[in-house]
């Protein structure tokens, strides 16, 4: 909304501030005489903006803690009826102190069944109708949060399949793929179909998960010993990569070619030689995160890298609910800890965290 050039966003507190006073001249409309002497209006009208400003400020703080205590999708029914029961209630005894203030009840006669038996039936309609209208623009904003994760995590997961791609597709790595199918074809042609048949396994793994934001760990994993067959074949006596991973831990999920990401990070990164030989160890920690470790030999002079490996898996895991992974490095090892998710919390991944 543009005024005088200035864009001017619409939100709740803003609509309620400039409401109140718009709202406040309805009951003049409807009970006051227009004949009255401009003090009278101003008197009544003085009056009306007190309750208007009661009840809506408090129906406002009892929606948003609400929202607070239940901000959950799955606490939606709870929500509601806690905040429709509420609003009935302060509509009812929200203006009592105001009323008594300006002489329109009294002590006494709060305690009698009549003073509230006229105002019962509009009092529960309209906390329904505020209730729907507040209810409806949460809805509404949750949409627009859970959009813009979407989004966001769409266009993280566009580049992580262009990154992987461009590592795997690069002239580099399909020269040695071949040249490395070449030598086993001549050596061994039953080695060299299993490499083939891996080699076009990595790539279809990659082309059928690329739209997907989680699989099973036990998918991740037979893609991460199929990617390490073909390494092998490049590092046959240097490179030694070891899955430890208990059964039960093979039905949690992971971001797709997160184990990937790792090794491929280690091998750019570290020496691999005979009297350097590099050990990647892929294991399970306290059941609740998969860490991949290697041995610390550092290159001096490294791959060319877009170095956005690491930042890439962390950027994914903050959108996925803003779960954090760890990176250990001692003078020995380098460790990256990757949250394991459970299936049942998949319903939270789509939650937008409330400020």
């Amino acid at each position: 909304m543009n005024i005088f050039g200035k864009r001017i966003v619409l939100t709740e507190p803003l609509i309620r501030w400039v409401g109140i006073p718009v709202v406040a001249l309805i009951p003049y409309y409807f009970t006051s005489h227009h004949d009255q002497d401009p003090g009278q209006f101003w008197t009544e009208y003085f009056i009306s903006f007190l309750f208007t400003s009661v009840y809506w400020h408090g129906c406002a703080y009892i929606f948003y803690g609400y929202r607070r205590a239940f901000p959950a999708i799955e606490k939606t029914a709870i929500r509601t009826i806690l905040t429709f029961f509420s609003l009935f209630i302060w509509m009812v005894i929200g203006g009592i102190p105001l009323k008594l203030l300006f002489g329109y009840t009294s002590l006494d006669s709060l305690v009698t069944w009549e003073t509230y038996q006229d105002t019962l039936p509009i009092s529960l309609l309209l906390g329904l109708i505020i209730g729907i209208l507040y209810e409806a623009t949460f809805f509404f904003e949750k949409w627009k949060e859970t959009f813009r994760l979407n989004e966001q995590l769409k266009n993280q997961q566009i580049r992580t399949q262009f990154e992987v791609l461009q590592n795997q597709m690069s002239p580099h790595f399909l020269f040695n793929s071949l040249n490395t199918l070449t030598t086993l074809i001549a050596e061994n042609q039953e080695i060299a179909i299993t490499f083939t048949e891996k080699l076009s396994e990595v790539y279809r793994y990659i082309l059928m998960h690329k739209e997907k934001e989680l699989v099973s760990l036990k998918e991740e994993l037979t893609f991460a010993e199929n990617y390490v067959f073909l390494l092998r074949m490049r590092y046959p006596d240097n490179l030694t990569v070891n899955f430890s991973i208990p059964e039960d831990y093979t039905q949690k999920h992971i971001a797709p070619l997160t184990i990937q990401m790792l090794i491929e990070n280690a091998i750019k990164h570290n020496i691999i030689s005979r009297a350097k030989p590099l050990t990647i160890d892929v294991y399970v920690d306290n059941g609740n995160s998969i860490v991949v470790k290697n041995n610390l030999q550092v290159k001096k002079a490294l791959e060319k890298s877009t170095k956005t490996g690491l930042t890439n898996i962390k950027k994914r895991y903050d959108y996925l609910g803003n779960r954090k992974i760890d990176i250990i490095t001692t003078a020995k090892n380098y460790m990256v800890a990757i949250p394991l998710i459970n299936l049942i919390e998949e319903k939270e991944l789509r939650e937008p965290v409330l400020a």
